[in-house]
């Protein structure tokens, strides 16, 4: 059983092609972050006697909130933490949240930001402790190492925005998006900026974490400050232009 006192640690589990479902550890407690699927999520928690106190969904897609009805089967108490405004595509919330809200849980703040762009209505999950050295960030589908969330509902505005509000937190947050994207999102970068030493640089780095294996994330604030074209964007326009162009380029 993971025991780590007053402490708690963050564990990726890797699903589906490129999902990563976040799991929030502290004492004997667990909380999921956008389970795309139920089972290995099940056992990864009952291989470690952990109970499942809450599952977070930022948005509605099915590869973020597939498995989430087979889980509170098995842990009923849990509660389903979601947007209020989402109550028709995500209807089996038990705890709705709106924007700037916050509430407690796991010994921690939690603070609600909405960040619309990748969809009408999509939350980060944003959670502080006393004398902790850096803050956590769950976006979702809207900042991801190296990229944003594509405009599936929402509009450039709306993601200029919302990049804006997550480029105000704390350099140190870290930051632990829903894909594996930060590879591809790098290389496409320096296809516009070649000559970017931070970016050559971190995707080294991000090519040797691949390779032995491990996630490429979670990144930082000040990582992706440095690092990714669309939190750099000066304007809507500008951030309107790359997401096109990321839209359209091939590896």
């Amino acid at each position: 059983m993971i025991d780590k006192k007053n402490e708690f640690t963050i564990y990726p589990i890797a699903v589906l092609q490129d999902n990563i479902v976040w799991v929030w550890v502290h004492n004997s407690n667990a909380v999921v972050i956008d389970p795309s699927i139920s089972a290995p999520v099940e056992k990864w928690l009952l291989d470690r006697n952990l109970s499942l106190v809450a599952i977070f969904q930022t948005h509605h897609h099915e590869d973020h909130i597939g498995g989430t009805k087979e889980l509170i089967k098995k842990w009923s108490d849990a509660k389903v933490v979601a947007s209020k405004k989402e109550r028709k595509r995500i209807p089996f919330q038990t705890f709705s949240v709106d924007n700037d809200d916050t509430f407690n849980l796991m010994d921690s703040k939690i603070k609600v930001i909405e960040v619309h762009g990748h969809t009408n209505n999509h939350i980060a999950f944003y959670i502080s402790k006393n004398n902790m050295k850096y803050n956590i960030l769950f976006p979702g589908d809207t900042l991801f190492g190296g990229g944003c969330g594509r405009l599936l509902e929402g509009t450039p505005k709306q993601m200029f925005e919302s990049l804006n509000k997550l480029n105000s937190l704390p350099k140190n947050t870290r930051i632990y998006s829903a894909h594996e994207y930060t590879e591809n999102n790098l290389k496409w970068a320096l296809t516009l900026e070649p000559e970017d030493i931070s970016i050559v640089e971190r995707l080294k780095v991000v090519q040797n974490k691949r390779e032995r294996g491990l996630p490429s994330l979670p990144s930082t604030i000040s990582e992706e400050r440095k690092t990714n074209l669309f939190l750099r964007a000066k304007n809507i326009e500008e951030l309107s232009i790359l997401r096109r162009h990321k839209d359209n380029w091939k590896c």
